[in-house]
C-alpha cells in the first residue's frame, strides 16, 4: 500500500513537468507576441534582436550581421549553445542568465509559457 501511495505521488510530481516539456506551439504563438516586435522567428532577418529561426543548436552571439553585446559574444565564446534548456533558463530572466546583455525584456514568469514559446520557435524553425 505504501508503495502505491509513493508511486501515485511520484506520478503527480513528474506529470506536470512532462506535460510542459513538449509545449503547445499554438499557445506559444500567442506568447511570442511579446517577442515579435524585436525578433523574427520565420525568416533569417534581424530586427532590434537577432532572428530566432534555427536558434536551437546555435552558438550564442553568432548570427551574422547582428551587433551583440560583449556579454553575449563572450557567452558564445565560452561555449553557450542555445538548447531548449538554455533558452528556457534565459527566458526566465535574461539579465540574470547573461548579465549585461542588450535584451530589455524582463522574462517570462510561467514555465508553461516558456515551454509553449519554445515549441512555437521549433515549429517555425522547421518551416
Amino acid at each position: 500500500m505504501k508503495l502505491k501511495i509513493a508511486l501515485a505521488f511520484a506520478a503527480l510530481v513528474v506529470a506536470p513537468s512532462v506535460a510542459l516539456a513538449g509545449g503547445d506551439a499554438a499557445a506559444g504563438k500567442k506568447v511570442f507576441n511579446k517577442c515579435k516586435a524585436c525578433h523574427f522567428v520565420d525568416k533569417e532577418k534581424n530586427k532590434v534582436g537577432p532572428y530566432l529561426k534555427g536558434v536551437i543548436g546555435r552558438k550564442a552571439g553568432s548570427v551574422e550581421g547582428f551587433k551583440y553585446s560583449k556579454a553575449m559574444k563572450a557567452k558564445g565564446e565560452e561555449g553557450l549553445v542555445w538548447t531548449e534548456e538554455t533558452i528556457a533558463e534565459y527566458l526566465k530572466a535574461p539579465k540574470k542568465y547573461v548579465p549585461k546583455n542588450k535584451m530589455a525584456f524582463a522574462g517570462l514568469k510561467k514555465d508553461e509559457d516558456i515551454a509553449n514559446v519554445i515549441a512555437y520557435i521549433k515549429e517555425m524553425s522547421a518551416k
